[in-house]
C-alpha cells in the first residue's frame, strides 16, 4: 500500500550571499599604502644611524669620538628593546582588532618619536636630559616598528590573490628600500649642500622633522583603507593569539626567527651601518657612503617585486637558500674588496651587488611566513618571530661591529657577523613549505 502522506523535508534556508569579490583598485591601494606607510615608518626609525656620527657628538659627548660613537649607536640599540613588546602588544591588537586599526596607530607613534629626536635640545642645552630624550623617543619608535612588520604583512597576504602572496608582500621590502633610498638621498643633500657648522647645528634635524608631515599623512593614507576580506568576513579570533602561537605553533615562530636573522643582519649591517663604516674605517666622504646607499636602496626597490613574481611561478625555498648561500660565500671577497680600494666606485659594486641578494631573499620571505600561521594568529605569530631576532640579532648589530672592530683593530668584523647570521638562515630555509599549488605541479 502507497504511502500517502507528503515525504518530509528540511525548511528551506537561502544561501548566504557570496562575498564581494575584491577590486583590482582595492589591490592596488592596498599596495600603495602599504609600501607608502611601511617606507616611512622606516624612514624614520633608521634615519637615526645615518646620522649617528653627528647625534653622537651633540647627545653623547664624552672627549673621546669612539665612545660617543659606541653611545649613540646602543641608543639605536635601546628602540629594539621595546620591537618584541610592541610586536606582541600590536600584533594581538591586529588578530583581534584589525590589520587597518594597527597600521593606522603605528605610524602616528612612529612620527611622534621621531619628531621628538628632531626638537630635542642637545647636550650643551640640557645637560643629562638631552640623551634621555633621545632613548625615550627611540623606545616609541621601537614599540611602534613592533607592529609594523607583522600588521603589513597580514593586510598585504590576505588582499592577494592565493597564487600572487610572494609578489604582493615583496612590496613590504620594496618600501624598505625606498626609505634606504629616500634616507640616503635626504643624508646625501644635507651633507652635501650645507656647511659642517650649519650641519652639526641644525642641518642634521631636517630628516626628522619629516615626521610632522609623515605622521598626518600617513595616518590618512591608512585610516581611509578597506579592512582586509579575510579578517573582516572571519568570524574566527584566537582568545590569546599569544598562547596559541606558543602552544600550536613553536616550530613555525622558531623557522621563521631563523630565517629573519639574515634578513635583519643585512638589513642593519649591509645598508644602515654603511654610512658610519664608510666615514670612520674606510676614510671616505661622509656622502659617498649615503650615495652607495642610495645605489643600494634602489636595487631593492626594483628587484623584491621581480623576484616575488618569480617565487610565485618557481616556489620560494629555493630563492631564499640560493640567496643565503651567496650572501654567505661573498660576504667576505666583498668587504676585502672596499677595504683594498676604499672609495665611491666600491662601495657602489657592494651595495648594488648585496641589494640584489637582499632583494631576493626577501622578496618571497615573507609569503613563507605567512604560510605558516593561520590568519587568526598571523599577525601576532609573524611579530613575535620577527622582532625578537631582530632585536637580538639586529639592534646592536653597529654596536657590536663598532666594539669589535675597535677591539681586534680588523675592519673585517662585519663579513664575519654577516656570515654567521647567513649560515644560521640557511639551515632555516630547510623548514619552508611551499603553497599547494606548487607543490602540485
Amino acid at each position: 500500500m502507497q504511502n500517502s502522506a507528503a515525504p518530509t523535508s528540511a525548511p528551506y534556508t537561502p544561501a548566504a550571499p557570496a562575498a564581494p569579490a575584491i577590486q583590482p583598485s582595492q589591490r592596488r591601494r592596498a599596495i600603495i599604502a602599504t609600501v607608502i606607510g611601511n617606507g616611512l615608518e622606516w624612514f624614520d626609525f633608521t634615519v637615526y644611524s645615518f646620522f649617528a656620527v653627528i647625534i653622537a657628538k651633540l647627545f653623547f659627548p664624552t672627549g673621546d669620538d669612539l665612545s660617543s660613537l659606541l653611545l649613540a649607536v646602543a641608543t639605536f640599540g635601546v628602540g629594539f628593546f621595546m620591537r618584541p613588546v610592541g610586536g606582541i602588544v600590536l600584533g594581538i591588537y591586529a588578530d583581534r582588532v584589525g590589520r587597518k586599526a594597527a597600521l593606522s596607530l603605528t605610524i602616528l607613534l612612529m612620527a611622534l618619536g621621531t619628531t621628538l629626536i628632531g626638537i630635542a635640545p642637545t647636550y650643551d642645552q640640557i645637560g643629562l636630559f638631552a640623551p634621555l630624550l633621545i632613548v625615550v623617543a627611540r623606545l616609541m619608535q621601537g614599540f611602534s616598528a613592533g607592529g609594523e612588520m607583522g600588521g603589513a604583512t597580514a593586510f598585504l597576504t590576505e588582499y592577494a590573490p592565493a597564487r600572487q602572496r610572494a609578489y604582493y608582500s615583496s612590496w613590504i621590502q620594496a618600501s624598505i628600500g625606498v626609505a634606504v633610498l629616500l634616507g640616503a638621498a635626504v643624508g646625501t643633500f644635507v651633507t652635501s649642500s650645507l656647511s659642517t657648522e650649519a650641519l652639526n647645528s641644525w642641518g642634521w634635524r631636517l630628516p626628522f622633522l619629516l615626521g610632522i608631515v609623515i605622521g598626518p599623512v600617513g595616518y590618512y593614507i591608512r585610516h581611509h583603507l578597506d579592512e582586509t576580506p579575510t579578517f573582516r568576513d572571519n568570524a574566527e579570533r584566537a582568545d590569546s593569539p599569544l598562547k596559541e602561537i606558543v602552544q600550536a605553533y613553536p616550530r613555525e615562530t622558531l623557522a621563521s626567527f631563523s630565517m629573519v636573522i639574515l634578513w635583519t643582519v643585512c638589513t642593519y649591517v649591509l645598508l644602515f651601518y654603511m654610512p658610519t663604516y664608510a666615514v670612520k674605517v674606510l676614510k671616505v666622504p661622509q656622502a659617498d657612503g649615503f650615495i652607495a646607499g642610495m645605489a643600494g636602496g634602489s636595487a631593492i626597490m626594483v628587484f623584491a617585486p621581480l623576484v616575488g613574481l618569480l617565487a610565485d611561478r618557481i616556489g620560494r625555498r629555493v630563492l631564499l637558500s640560493g640567496s643565503a648561500l651567496l650572501i654567505l660565500v661573498l660576504a667576505w671577497p666583498m668587504f676585502a674588496y672596499i677595504n683594498h680600494a676604499p672609495g665611491l666606485a666600491s662601495l657602489l659594486v657592494f651595495q648594488l651587488v648585496f641589494g640584489v641578494l637582499i632583494a631576493t631573499y626577501t622578496g618571497p620571505i615573507l609569503a613563507a611566513f605567512s604560510e605558516l600561521f593561520p590568519a587568526r594568529v598571523l599577525s601576532t605569530g609573524l611579530s613575535v618571530a620577527y622582532n625578537f631576532a631582530v632585536t637580538i640579532f639586529g639592534g646592536f648589530a653597529s654596536f657590536i661591529i663598532t666594539w669589535l672592530i675597535a677591539t681586534t683593530g680588523s675592519s673585517m668584523a662585519p663579513a664575519i657577523y654577516v656570515m654567521i647570521a647567513a649560515a644560521i638562515s640557511l639551515v632555516g630555509t630547510r623548514f619552508v613549505r611551499e603553497p599547494s599549488y606548487l607543490q602540485q605541479r
